[in-house]
């Protein structure tokens, strides 16, 4: 089983970006499609990006389509979440997650990791 490790969230105010890692181990991610997902205060956890295992193909959640880029590094074992012109409401703790399944990726991956929380002040 691959185990995930989130790291790059903090305060950044609004219109600022941010780049969210995620490192893997235990496993190449090569077999897996991997996903973004949020969690706001008092909400539940919503789908924010995937990736398919080559990264030819992505999906994105609406609210962050044209702002949030997801990458992977298949030789580093690492995925990537790039959050341009940020907003308070992207305030969450992000989660990265992992799957043999892009489609299931985006919706009850197998693998979570242990999030990382992001601050959007206004």
């Amino acid at each position: 089983q691959v185990q995930l490790v989130e790291s790059g969230g903090g305060l950044v105010q609004a219109g600022g970006s941010l780049r969210l890692s995620c490192a893997a181990s235990g496993r190449t991610i090569n077999n897996y499609a991997m996903g973004w997902f949020r969690q706001a205060p008092g909400e539940e956890r919503k789908f924010v990006a995937a990736i398919n295992w080559s990264g030819g193909i992505t999906y994105y959640a609406d609210s962050v389509k044209g702002r949030f880029t997801i990458s992977r590094d298949n030789a580093k074992n690492m995925v990537y979440l790039q959050m341009n012109s940020l907003k308070p409401e992207d305030t969450a703790v992000y989660y990265c997650a992992a799957d043999p399944s892009v489609r299931v990726v985006t919706t009850t991956p197998a693998v979570w990791g242990q999030g990382t929380l992001v601050t959007v002040s206004s």
